[in-house]
C-alpha cells in the first residue's frame, strides 16, 4: 500500500491511497483542471481511480468531488449527513460511520470525529497487511479516535495551527473561536498529545497535514510531532497546500 497527497490545507484537500490496481481518492477540494494536474504529478490519470471517499461537506474537501465523479463516472462513498450536499452523482454509496466497507483491494474503516459539519468522518485504510490512519478536521480527540488509530503503520495527522500564532493573528475573534474550539481544528500540541497516546510500535510514516497558511509553520508542526517520537525532524513529512506529498510506500 502507498499514499500521497494532492494538496492539504484550507484551500483544498485530497489524499490518494493505492494498493495494487486500486486507487482511492479521499476528498477532492480542487477544481477539475487542478485535480487532473495534481494527479498527473503523481503519475496517475483520473481513469485509474476506483472511487472517492468523502469525509465531510466543507468546500475544501468536497468542492471538486461532483464534477470529477460525473466526468469519469466514479462511485462516491460518504455518510448520510454529508450526502445531502452532493447531487447528480450516478453512483452514490451511503456509509455507516462505524462500519467498514471495501473498494476492491482496500478495506476502509470510517470513524466519527468532532467537527462542525453534518456527519463528519475520517478513515483508516487497510490492504490486509498494513494500516494507514488519517485524522484531520477535528477539534479534539476522543477515546474512540485513539483506539482506531493505535497500531497504524502510517499516520496523516492534522496540525492545523499554532495556538499562539492564532491568538495573535488577524482572524476575527469569532473565527479564532471556531478554529480553536472542540468542533474546529487540532493545534500542534493537541496533535502531539494524541500521537503520544497512540500505540506507534509499527509506525513507518508520520505526516503533518492541513496546516494553516496564516497560523502555523511547517517547522512548528514538525517540532511538536518529532518531540513526541524523539526522532529527527526530517523524518516527519508535511503535506503542503501547493505541492502535497509525494508517494510514500508502506512496507
Amino acid at each position: 500500500m502507498k499514499f500521497a497527497s494532492l494538496g492539504s490545507g484550507s484551500e483544498g484537500n485530497a489524499l490518494l491511497v493505492a494498493s495494487g490496481a486500486t486507487h482511492v481518492l479521499m476528498d477532492c477540494g480542487f477544481g477539475l483542471k487542478d485535480t487532473l494536474a495534481r494527479l498527473a504529478r503523481l503519475g496517475i490519470c483520473a481513469e485509474q481511480l476506483s472511487g472517492i471517499v468523502v469525509t465531510h461537506e466543507h468546500g475544501d474537501h468536497i468542492g471538486g468531488v461532483a464534477r470529477l465523479a460525473r466526468k469519469y463516472k466514479l462511485p462516491v462513498w460518504l455518510t448520510h449527513g454529508t450526502s445531502r450536499s452532493l447531487t447528480d452523482i450516478a453512483e452514490l454509496h451511503e456509509i455507516d460511520s462505524h462500519q467498514s466497507f471495501a473498494i476492491n483491494d482496500l478495506e476502509i474503516t470510517p470513524y466519527p470525529v468532532p467537527h462542525d459539519a453534518a456527519e463528519p468522518v475520517q478513515f483508516v485504510f487497510n490492504d490486509g497487511a498494513k494500516r494507514l490512519g488519517v485524522l484531520t478536521d477535528t477539534g479534539c480527540s476522543t477515546a474512540y479516535i485513539e483506539q482506531v488509530l493505535s497500531g497504524c503503520d502510517a499516520l496523516v495527522l492534522e496540525c492545523n495551527h499554532d495556538s499562539q500564532l492564532l491568538t495573535n493573528g488577524n482572524y476575527p475573534y469569532s473565527l479564532k473561536q471556531r478554529v480553536s474550539g472542540r468542533l474546529g481544528h487540532l493545534n500542534n500540541q493537541d496533535a502531539a498529545g494524541i500521537l503520544g497516546r497512540l500505540d506507534i510500535s509499527r509506525l513507518q510514516h508520520l505526516v503533518a497535514a492541513h496546516l494553516s497558511r496564516n497560523n502555523n509553520t511547517a517547522e512548528l508542526a514538525v517540532r511538536a510531532l518529532s518531540s513526541v517520537l524523539n526522532c529527527d525532524a526530517g523524518w516527519v513529512g508535511v503535506a503542503t497546500q501547493e505541492e502535497g506529498l509525494a508517494w510514500r510506500e508502506i512496507f
